[in-house]
């Protein structure tokens, strides 16, 4: 995993740095086409260099791709570069997260490559980016799912 990918998602999700920072989550649909879903950095936890935890909705769609394809691409945008992680799942289970997480599943998944897109002539300013509704209730939700991811792989 690159390192400035790495280091932003450590950050604390009430961290400025990470204010409105959006992660893509791209996985393939039944009949073939990529499916899009939106993350934060409080549902995310890098417990390693090529590992990836993320938490994802019971029925969302992302993870019935994620547990029959076992594949996705996870992108962003940090610090002027285009990042994207080609990510294989190991494990997934029920995420004890907490009264205010509500039901999660939880995903352990493989980075198994790593891309880094910039051009010389012209640096990315911003990704795709979101401003939060209630911001304390949503800071101390992800606060508990981060706590959970970062525990223990989803089994």
């Amino acid at each position: 995993m690159p390192a400035p990918l790495r280091e932003r998602l450590a950050l604390d999700p009430g961290s400025p740095e990470v204010d409105g920072l959006t992660l893509l989550l791209l996985t393939l649909r039944d009949d073939g086409w990529p499916h899009q879903a939106m993350l934060s950095v409080g549902e995310l936890c890098c417990p390693a260099d090529d590992r990836v935890r993320l938490a994802t909705w019971p029925a969302s769609t992302a993870t019935a791709n994620l547990r029959t394809r076992g594949r996705a691409t996870l992108t962003a945008v940090v610090g002027g570069v285009a990042y994207a992680l080609r990510l294989r799942t190991l494990s997934s289970g029920e995420l004890a997260a907490g009264a205010r997480s509500g039901a999660l599943v939880g995903f352990e998944l493989e980075v198994v490559a790593a891309t880094a897109d910039e051009a010389p002539y012209a640096r990315l300013l911003d990704g795709v980016r979101f401003a939060l509704n209630d911001r304390p209730a949503t800071i101390e939700r992800w606060r508990e799912v981060r706590a959970a991811l970062c525990a223990e792989a989803p089994r």
